[in-house]
């Protein structure tokens, strides 16, 4: 039930846009996401893919992305190297390199 409920609001944060922040669950930082036990490989992957989306560029600044919410922008460089450090953990779990 309650896998079931992380999953859409996963699947709600890439299609709805704005990243729902689950309650109790602090998503300040790209790092964050990766650190969230309730949340499978696959749910991770979609709020940091949202996160990551053009949607959230800060106008002035392309290179950083804000998300509402959250206490300031990050930047895409720290996302993308969340991204790489899920599909690394990922692959390890499955007992790829």
């Amino acid at each position: 039930m309650i896998s079931d409920m992380l999953h859409e609001i996963a699947g709600n944060a890439t299609a709805m846009r704005p990243l729902v922040l689950l309650p109790g669950l602090r998503l300040e930082r790209p790092r964050d996401v990766l650190k969230a036990r309730a949340l499978s490989i696959d749910d991770k992957r979609k709020i940091l893919a949202a996160w990551a989306s053009d949607f959230y560029t800060v106008v002035s600044n392309p290179a950083f992305r804000h998300i509402p919410g959250t206490p300031q922008p990050v930047t895409i460089d720290e996302i993308s190297a969340a991204l790489r450090d899920l599909d690394r953990n990922s692959r390890a779990d499955r007992g790829g390199v």
